[in-house]
């Protein structure tokens, strides 16, 4: 504390005190170090990080286990090092967690990665070691006489202190009622007459000046801390209420509170209550979804809801002028907690109006001048300078929360038509279409979102970054970089960490997809339940992915995504009436043709070949229906490939032809046709097509690890050269990632194709456990026809290893070889007996019986 109760010395310690604050330094002094390391600088004297010059947030445990690697960069910093320069008493209980925490958020901020890092190392049980270059800066620098030692609370307290004032209270010292008769009895003044009394007045002046200043003190602490209380945190959420709208013109229905929505959500510090958040809890409340919020509602609704305040606006006119208000209220005491007022010129200039009152209103609610200033674009540049373009939006967001994508995409086309530089209509209707699997039409607004992205608010600019790197360009660590970095920037973003999820489902890193949903979900986010459903069957926790399941449906969070999970658990289950309901669910809706798609692969999974074609047909006819010719032709490539799997040459090709026709310019027609004609002997086209795809998409991740390869080692195949086959075929770390047009998440078709040059090149052993892998992975499976015939696979590998073998080993060879076209014979019982690879299975049993 920096008070006494003693009256003794008070006025001279008070004095003291301001004159150490302000009392300039004799000389020179060399000011800490500064540290530059890539896009980054730390100012020790500050304790702040820079990035590019700008300032960000890290604090605590991380700032400091920073600063120390920094000061021994290119060292080994052990751990036990750390702990005792962090935590030298031994205070700290948990250690290892603590560290390890500190240094994940640390590696958070620097947008570093564990596994390649480009800064900090770690070193297994030892330590970590800072690994990029270093600059280390000294600066020798003449302090300013101006600058004060202490805060203006700190020099308050220190007055207050002196004057026997406890700031905690704010309660006065009772000592001052004796403060003259205390100092005489304890340094007497040995004045007498007018000597004297001057003496004593000087005093009792004196101390009535510091009283006054400690009592002004207290009232300003009194006013702070009741200001305070009138403030949110970083753990409050806000609900935000329908405009009341007097005009009479509708365009400002639903406008106003979306555009203050963008507007809000520049903020790291504030965090608006999700749309489908406010369904749910409007439900409890025995409401419609569509309930208007208007006073009578929004404060139960905020309550209920467990925010801490909701904002509602209204807008008037006054002739030609227009005026906005908004009030944020606290749900519990209903106090007003912060009100803003503006006034539009025109209609034209509302949007300007609102954001600069949503702008104050930011900073009265108390998120920092700071980040007010440099994160806040105008709601023209955030959004639109067209009302109605804006309302258009607004409606086709409602609908997609109400009724799915294809709901939505009417509006968000009128939008972009109204306004051509639209970048959120933009990136609204590629996030329609890629959840219809339309993702040629994805990619298409996706890349005009990025062309005009400087449209657009900060956290929707990184938005657009991450979902153009993931699927335009196909960069999978280029996207998962910047996701980073828009964590870092908006820590309380749940949307960055629901994206994260699905990348690293994209790049098979189910541990960590499922980590980041977890993520998604603490900060109050419900749409990271597909992401972390295909996480979980991926790990093959189906009980759990069926229980995380049916929250969602209770929580009215259903989809078609998470019907085809449904389904698929059905599959890996055995489960026909649960696969038979999910069909039920299907038929009728714009997704139909998905569900009809996993009848196809189901019925082709145990040999009924035949069947298998007339859902395809089906499903095809159902795309073209709802106008999604590549997800027709995607279900065409994909009967292609099955076609020539089980050795039908001719139906593939023409199922592959029929698809390219359909729709040639598709990403994923062209791999999945490439691969088809390849292995059903057509090398021209083939190569054509994978030189096509190589020179468009040269960074692609998932293309250049696991498509081109695969499709250059069936090339290789099919001219008998095993060798070169396997040398395309290197181990990648994609290899289990999902993809994103296949409805089975992954086929593993890279792995199957190394089985099977494993094969050709005699290597039995190595080409069992590439098909072995299919059979280990069936929660990214699924129904697709690599699953079945991976058992014919390690049964054939098998019998290669008892051909090549000699005594006991030939022997168990060739048992697991039996038991494994048992497997498959018994799979495909009921198969269509003229599929050719049947036929050879077989022919192949009875030969090694």
């Amino acid at each position: 504390m920096l008070w006494s109760r003693g009256g003794r010395g008070m006025v001279e310690s008070a004095a003291e005190l301001v004159a150490d604050g302000i009392r300039p330094s004799v000389g020179i002094m060399e000011t800490p170090a500064k540290y530059r390391f890539g896009r980054f600088e730390l100012q020790t004297d500050a304790r702040e990080l820079f990035k590019s010059g700008t300032r960000v947030k890290l604090r605590g445990q991380p700032y400091l286990i920073l600063e120390v690697l920094l000061s021994r960069a290119g060292q080994v910093v052990t751990r036990e090092e750390i702990r005792e320069k962090l935590w030298p008493d031994g205070r700290f209980v948990d250690f290892e967690h603590g560290l390890n925490t500190s240094v994940k958020k640390l590696r958070q901020v620097l947008c570093d990665a564990a596994e390649k890092p480009r800064y900090i190392e770690t070193l297994p049980r030892l330590g970590y070691r800072f690994v990029a270059p270093v600059e280390v800066v000294r600066e020798a620098t003449r302090p300013s006489a101006k600058a004060p030692a202490f805060s203006a609370e700190e020099l308050g307290q220190a007055i207050m202190g002196a004057a026997g004032i406890d700031p905690e209270d704010g309660r006065v010292g009772e000592e001052w009622g004796g403060t003259a008769a205390k100092v005489e009895r304890e340094q007497p003044i040995n004045l007498t007459g007018p000597r004297r009394s001057m003496a004593l007045r000087w005093l009792l002046a004196t101390g009535l000046i510091v009283l006054l200043v400690g009592a002004a003190y207290v009232g300003g602490l009194r006013f702070y801390r009741a200001h305070q209380t009138k403030r949110l945190t970083d753990k409050d959420t806000i609900v935000l209420a329908n405009f009341a709208n007097s005009t009479g013109d509708a365009v400002f229905d639903d406008t106003l509170k979306t555009a203050l929505t963008v507007s809000l959500q520049q903020s790291p510090f504030l965090r608006v209550l999700p749309d489908n958040k406010v369904a749910a809890t409007l439900e409890l409340m025995t409401r419609p979804a569509n309930t208007k919020l208007m006073p009578v509602v929004i404060r139960e609704l905020c309550q209920r809801a467990g925010s801490k305040a909701y904002v509602e606006g209204g807008i008037g006119s006054l002739g030609s002028e227009y005026v906005l208000d908004l009030k944020a209220v606290n749900c519990q005491s209903g106090d007003v907690l912060a009100q803003e007022q503006a006034t539009a010129a025109s209609k034209e200039k509302v949007l300007d109006a609102l954001g600069e009152a949503a702008s104050k209103l930011r900073s009265e609610l108390g998120e920092s001048l700071a980040t007010v200033q440099k994160l806040d674009v105008s709601l023209e540049q955030a959004t639109t300078s067209s009302l109605e373009a804006l309302q258009e939006y607004s409606l086709g967001s409602k609908s997609s929360l109400k009724e799915g994508p294809s709901a939505a995409l009417p509006y968000h086309q009128r939008a972009i038509k109204l306004d051509p530089s639209f970048a959120m209509a933009y990136v609204a209707l590629g996030n329609d279409y890629y959840a219809l699997g339309e993702l040629g039409r994805a990619r298409e607004y996706r890349s005009k979102a990025f062309e005009l992205r400087e449209h657009a608010s900060e956290e929707e600019k990184l938005h657009i970054n991450a979902h153009y790197y993931e699927t335009v360009t196909g960069e999978l660590n280029e996207a998962a970089q910047t996701y980073q970095e828009w964590i870092a920037s908006y820590p309380r973003s749940s949307s960055a960490y629901t994206n994260l999820c699905n990348l690293y489902n994209e790049l098979g890193q189910y541990e960590k997809a499922t980590e980041a949903c977890h993520e998604s979900f603490r900060l109050g986010s419900e749409w990271a339940y597909v992401q972390l459903v295909n996480s979980l069957l991926a790990l093959h926790h189906f009980d759990e992915a069926q229980q995380l399941v049916q929250q969602a449906q209770a929580r009215k969070l259903d989809n078609f995504i998470l019907h085809n999970a449904l389904y698929a658990l059905g599959f890996l289950k055995a489960d026909s009436t649960s696969m038979a309901e999910q069909q039920h669910w299907f038929a009728g809706k714009p997704e139909e043709n998905m569900g009809l798609s996993l009848a196809s692969d189901t019925d082709a999974y145990g040999g009924h070949l035949d069947k298998a074609r007339v859902w395809t047909k089906r499903a095809v006819d159902s795309a073209m229906r709802g106008d999604s010719k590549e997800v027709a032709a995607i279900w065409l490539e994909n009967s292609g490939l099955r076609e020539a799997a089980f050795g039908n040459a001719t139906d593939a090709r023409q199922e592959a032809a029929q698809g390219l026709k359909l729709h040639p310019a598709s990403q994923s027609v062209e791999l999945e046709a490439a691969l088809a004609l390849a292995m059903a002997g057509e090398a021209a086209q083939a190569e054509s097509l994978a030189g096509d795809l190589n020179k468009r998409f040269p960074l692609d991740t998932q293309i250049q690890a696991l498509w081109l390869p695969a499709i250059r080692a069936q090339l290789a195949l099919d001219g008998n050269d095993p060798t070169r086959a396997l040398s395309s075929l290197q181990a990648t770390a994609v290899e289990l990632g999902q993809i994103a047009f296949v409805a089975n998440l992954s086929c593993l078709y890279h792995t199957y194709i190394h089985g099977e040059a494993y094969l050709a090149a005699g290597e039995g052993k190595e080409a069992s456990a590439e098909f072995q892998k299919i059979l280990d992975h069936s929660g990214i499976v699924w129904n697709c026809w690599t699953g079945a015939l991976a058992h014919l696979g390690v049964a054939r590998a098998n019998a290669l290893q008892a051909r090549t073998s000699q005594g006991s080993e030939a022997d168990a060879a060739r048992v697991r070889a039996l038991a494994a076209y048992k497997d498959f014979l018994t799979l495909w019982k009921d198969a269509d007996p003229d599929i050719p690879i049947l036929k050879e299975a077989k022919a192949e049993y009875a030969k090694l019986h």
